[in-house]
Parts: C-alpha cells; sequence; structure tokens
C-alpha cells in the first residue's frame, strides 16, 4: 500500500472496527505501527506522537478501565484526531 490515502483509509477501518468492539486492540496496534511507518511524507512529530499512543494504547489494554490512567476511548479519540490531521497534511504533502 503505497498510495497516502489508502493507507489512511485502512487505519481508519481499523480505528472504526476497535470502536465497535470488532478489532481487539493488539491488532489495531500492530496495524497502525505498521502502516503508519508507511506515511513518510508526513512530518516527524506525527510517528513521534502515533508512537506515544499506542504505546499508552497498547499499556492500558493490560489493566482494567478502573486501574489504568489510559482511557481506552479517550485514547482511540486521539487516533482519531492523529487521523484527521494526517490525512489533512498528507493532502498538503
Amino acid at each position: 500500500m503505497t498510495d497516502p490515502q489508502q493507507t489512511l483509509d485502512a487505519l481508519r477501518d481499523s480505528l472504526a472496527g476497535a470502536r465497535r468492539g470488532e478489532v481487539p486492540v493488539a491488532q489495531l496496534v500492530s496495524t497502525w505501527r505498521s502502516l503508519g511507518s508507511t506515511l513518510t511524507a508526513l512530518p516527524p512529530r506525527y510517528g513521534e506522537v502515533l508512537a506515544s499512543l499506542l504505546m499508552q494504547l497498547e499499556s492500558g489494554s493490560l489493566f482494567t478501565e478502573e486501574s489504568c490512567s489510559f482511557s481506552q476511548q479517550d485514547l482511540l479519540d486521539s487516533l482519531g484526531v492523529w487521523l484527521d490531521k494526517a490525512r489533512a497534511a498528507s493532502g498538503r504533502a
């Protein structure tokens, strides 16, 4: 998948699946790490922010919602914001 828009669409689809409970967090994180690393036209900061969000999501999945400072829903929402910004930035590239 070399087209950035196709990659972003695939990320969007996996995020939607996770929000519906159809895609496990581990699979979401793996997909986003793999595909996100191909978006080389984005500024480096995008990769740094994405790595941080994925690490928090992965760490948070090891605990129950009550015992972890990372809200899975908030992190999924943050991935959605990242995706919107990445889509806008890739349109300018």
